[in-house]
């Protein structure tokens, strides 16, 4: 009797979830949240030693920066000793008051930038706590098309879903962006959605002091009347509820879809019939008073689009997924950065911090169908390598001293040191008799072929679950 991995058993259940969506049975989870009866007691859920205790160490775990208290992490505990029963008292007697978040802009990767909102670390850790409570009563309730920010679903789930829908025949997608999703949360539309599972006046009066907390820029406090903060660790949970009401209509209109937080891609076998789904769900999300964002939305076939980096094509009748060109060029800037040439730093310092990215990079972008791409971002961030030892040389002498010491005869030392200064072209394959794949292997640089072929030696054979969709066998 053959065992199924872990993705395959994801794989199969989503399937088995959602894989008559036409039927009245697809309309069923949301059929039984609405006649659930309205939970009370919550609260003190919340404020049990255990969920606190749990919720601390999560908090520590996690990291991240200080608020506007300048609270860290490290000194939560130590806080907690002092003030726990304080702080909780104070939950219990619905007299708790959030802080004011602290605004903090990233860059996007396409130009713009991103406002986080980071909330102190003592109501990251009350978040947390409610968190714990209320993620296993919404979260079973959710579309199974859902894969952003839920136990024991991830992107790469989210893209196994969507490449089976297109290797069925639905090869044009329905690609919605909402325009500053998280800065647009409507309060109100969103406590009235909490409030039809939750009767326990006191957490939503505490979720709503949440999302009302002012925010904080260059020390001054400003009201917030929508939005739910990017950085809190309530607010992914809170968007899947407001966003799941859009899913559930989606399936019971028979519509197959693969949602990552906000990012919703529906699958369809023509132009005609994307056009339509995209109309209506602009009506959809106006009555949320969401907003579609026409310039990153578009009805197109799939390979012209991107999903959470990847894209998916068909090629010889088969869905295939391959690493988004605007991926690829993210990889190489952040590589260009991370092998900048600077004063007093060895090669075997720039590989090994090199490395931490790249085998995060790897671990998510390198089991796609399509190694090609992988293959040749390794030859190149090889070759970028032996730029920087080459200018880390500066000279023809250094050069010609240094290819000296990696073992090059003093004849052909000679002649790739008489073009130093043409960098680039040295990269290639003039230096590649020096700065080996075994010289880079030895200061410790990841590399995606060794670990792609450890890992399709340990791979499972692919096989069909008997619902249809594309799983692990052994």
């Amino acid at each position: 009797m053959k065992q199924k991995s872990e993705r395959s058993e994801l794989a199969q259940r989503v399937d088995g979830e959602a894989g008559g969506v036409e039927r009245s049975a697809e309309a069923k989870p949301e059929k039984e949240a609405s006649e659930s009866p309205r939970l009370t007691g919550l609260m003190e859920q919340v404020c049990k030693r255990d969920n606190l205790n749990t919720a601390w160490r999560k908090v520590v775990k996690n990291k991240g920066s200080a608020g506007t208290d300048g609270m860290t992490v490290e000194e939560l505990p130590t806080y907690l000793r002092e003030h726990g029963t304080w702080l909780r008292e104070q939950l219990l007697a619905d007299s708790y008051r959030p802080q004011p978040i602290r605004q903090v802009t990233i860059p996007k990767p396409d130009g713009g930038e991103r406002v986080l909102g980071i909330p102190t670390v003592v109501d990251r850790f009350v978040q947390q706590a409610i968190l714990q409570v209320l993620q296993p009563i919404f979260d079973p309730t959710f579309s199974p098309y859902s894969f952003g920010f839920r136990p024991g679903r991830n992107a790469h789930d989210a893209i196994a879903c969507a490449k089976q829908f297109v290797q069925d025949g639905r090869t044009w997608v329905v690609d919605l962006d909402l325009a500053k999703f998280f800065d647009r949360v409507n309060h109100d539309i969103l406590m009235g959605r909490l409030a039809k599972r939750i009767d326990d006046k006191p957490l939503l009066r505490l979720i709503r002091r949440y999302l009302e907390a002012g925010i904080m820029a260059n020390g001054v406090v400003t009201a917030r009347e929508e939005g739910t903060p990017q950085g809190g660790p309530l607010s992914p949970l809170l968007a899947n509820v407001l966003l799941d009401e859009v899913d559930k209509e989606l399936m019971q209109r028979g519509h197959t879809f693969v949602r990552y937080a906000d990012d919703l891609n529906v699958y369809v076998g023509s132009k005609r019939a994307g056009e339509r789904v995209m109309q209506a769900l602009r009506g959809k999300y106006a009555k949320l008073k969401l907003q579609v964002n026409e310039e990153k939305s578009a009805v197109a076939p799939v390979g012209e689009r991107k999903f959470l980096g990847f894209t998916l094509r068909v090629h010889k009748g088969q869905a295939r997924t391959m690493i988004a060109d605007k991926s690829v060029a993210k990889f190489k800037t952040q590589v260009r950065l991370l092998t900048s040439r600077n004063s007093g730093r060895s090669m075997g310092y720039i590989t090994q911090r090199l490395s931490v990215y790249l085998r995060g990079w790897h671990g998510y972008f390198g089991h796609v169908d399509w190694q090609n791409t992988v293959q040749e971002l390794e030859r190149w961030t090889r070759r970028r390598l032996r730029l920087v030892q080459l200018k880390l040389w500066k000279h023809p002498r250094g050069t010609y001293k240094g290819l000296l010491r990696l073992g090059v005869e003093p004849r052909r030392a000679r002649e790739v040191a008489a073009y130093a200064g043409r960098w680039w072209w040295l990269s290639g394959h003039h230096t590649n008799g020096a700065l080996t794949n075994k010289y880079f292997d030895g200061l410790g640089l990841y590399c995606f072929t060794k670990q792609q072929a450890a890992h399709s030696s340990n791979r499972p054979v692919r096989t069909r679950t008997p619902g249809g969709v594309a799983g692990d066998g052994r």
